[in-house]
């Protein structure tokens, strides 16, 4: 099991990542909520690290911080939830959010998440209340803020592009992406920033 990786930071396209650990490339895939604390391109960074082993693949997984990834190891035991849906919930809400939803029974909240419908919420509710039940809502939550300022580029099409597709690759409709990201008004915006204030506002 690969618990953690650090190494320099060579390419990142949500969900996708890159990093050079002694001159190996490691692709991971990464919820939104750590892309949002990466570093610039070219620098060094720690993610701790899920991994999972297929017939057809072997995937890395990588969050900023242990709660996200023991939230994702709760998730993927759900009956129903494999890795790109639980990745897509945790880029849709940050860790607390998604507990206090649980807390709440709020399964109107869950069902606005791409790829869930009634039952899928209604069944993580039940299945996720034990394993959260000592869940600490008081720490965590913060890391998402870092990133927020990042420099912006002159190509500001090619950000709505990535942004775009990176929402596709975590679940939504390719006309949902496009609607959600036409939407945010903020010129300049880095891919980070669109995404961010699109998944925001789908979940209003």
């Amino acid at each position: 099991m690969i618990a953690r990786i650090t190494g320099i930071l060579i390419e990142k396209k949500a969900p996708f990542l890159v990093l050079d650990v002694q001159g190996v490339g490691y692709e991971l895939q990464a919820p939104m909520t750590t892309f949002y604390t990466l570093p610039e391109v070219n620098q060094k960074v720690l993610l701790h690290t899920h991994f999972v082993v297929r017939e057809d693949a072997q995937l890395l997984f990588g969050f900023a911080e242990l709660r996200e990834r023991d939230l994702f190891r709760f998730l993927i035991k759900v009956n129903g939830v494999g890795p790109k849906l639980a990745l897509a919930i945790l880029s849709g809400m940050e860790a607390n959010v998604f507990v206090q939803c649980v807390q709440n029974n709020d399964a109107n909240a869950l069902v606005r998440l791409p790829g869930i419908g009634k039952k899928t919420a209604e069944r993580l509710l039940i299945e996720m209340r034990d394993r959260i039940g000592d869940w600490d809502l008081s720490s965590g939550g913060g890391s998402a803020e870092q990133g927020e300022a990042q420099s912006a580029s002159p190509v500001a099409q090619d950000f709505r592009k990535e942004a775009e597709s990176a929402l596709v690759a975590l679940g939504y409709k390719a006309h949902e992406a496009s609607r959600a990201i036409a939407a945010v008004k903020e010129a300049g915006a880095s891919t980070e920033t669109l995404i961010r204030a699109a998944l925001q506002n789908m979940l209003k």
